[in-house]
């Protein structure tokens, strides 16, 4: 598997930045969100990334809010903030958690006036809709298919831009227009490039199952790194998935094949890299606390032994 990893590493080269919250969301927080810094560089080293790298994104994520540190006489321990604990619970309950929901044909739409808002705080309040599934459907008109209003108010309340923004419900009429709808839902979330985004990840990830049904060796720091590969790739696509309703989206979706074989392979994997990670990761009080029960609801249900 060793040539799969090192062509992964080369064809497409990892942000710091970007790996570490990967890291921290999907290995640390679950064993109570704290490293040191020492052993998240040793962790972090056979995914290609040096330790001044590390060192420097390290400190830009706290100067961001994301960590904080605390000196453990001549080491650092870095821990979550409990606004970074915030940021990856909704980015990896959208990761981990198959979407479900039923439909009711029911819209939220918020219409942002032109000239209500400064530039950088539009822009600002655009990017945190988008990413929680809103499409802009015209300019400063951005809808989701729901019938969730309390995370519209949030949204509005965390960007301060509750007098600036007009909220209003809609609900599809049934029936009518259903052929205009599509278009719009493929144009306003742009499905085709999503699609292929879903098309590329399980290309690339079929020759680890593959390997996994066929390999008899133990190798914890290669399961630990084909498993951090798997949810950052996993992670960066969905991340562009607004996660429409079923009946928006094309018979055959990608989106559930590429869930169903992230979920097969994370089962898999994750006994063993448990293993490496508890060799290899350190706290200020020595050893890795065991994992929550986070780790084993994962993705419906993934139990293991370490």
């Amino acid at each position: 598997m060793s040539p799969w990893i090192e062509r992964t590493l080369r064809e497409t080269p990892l942000r710091a930045n970007s790996l570490i919250i990967t890291l921290y969301g999907d290995a640390i927080l679950p064993h109570g969100g704290a490293a040191l810094l020492g052993s998240l560089i040793k962790l972090i080293s056979p995914l290609g990334i040096k330790e001044r790298a590390v060192r420097t994104s390290v400190f830009r994520l706290v100067q961001e809010g994301w960590l904080e540190a605390t000196p453990i006489g001549r080491r650092s321990e870095y821990r979550l903030t409990d606004i970074g604990r915030s940021r990856i619970h909704h980015a990896y309950h959208r990761i981990y958690d198959t979407p479900d929901k039923p439909w009711n044909g029911q819209w939220q739409i918020a219409i942002i006036p032109e000239g209500k808002l400064p530039p950088d705080k539009r822009e600002a309040l655009r990017s945190d809709l988008q990413w929680d599934g809103y499409g802009t459907i015209a300019p400063g008109v951005l809808a989701q298919p729901s019938d969730d209003t309390q995370r519209l108010h949030e949204i509005l309340k965390q960007t301060e831009s509750n007098d600036s923004v007009l909220m209003m419900s809609a609900q599809t009429q049934d029936g009518i227009a259903g052929k205009a709808l599509q278009a719009m839902v493929q144009q306003c979330w742009k499905l085709d490039q999503l699609a292929e985004n879903y098309e590329r990840f399980i290309e690339h990830f079929k020759p680890v199952k593959a390997w996994l049904s066929e390999n008899k060796t133990q190798n914890p720091e290669q399961h630990f790194v084909i498993r951090t590969l798997l949810i950052h790739e996993f992670r960066r696509v969905q991340l562009r998935d607004p996660q429409l309703p079923e009946r928006l989206l094309t018979k055959k979706w990608p989106g559930n094949a590429a869930r169903a074989l992230c979920r097969e392979l994370y089962k898999q994997l994750l006994p063993l890299s448990e293993q490496h990670l508890a060799s290899t990761m350190e706290t200020a009080n020595g050893i890795l606390p065991e994992a929550d029960t986070s780790l084993q609801l994962r993705f419906g249900g993934n139990s293991h032994q370490t």
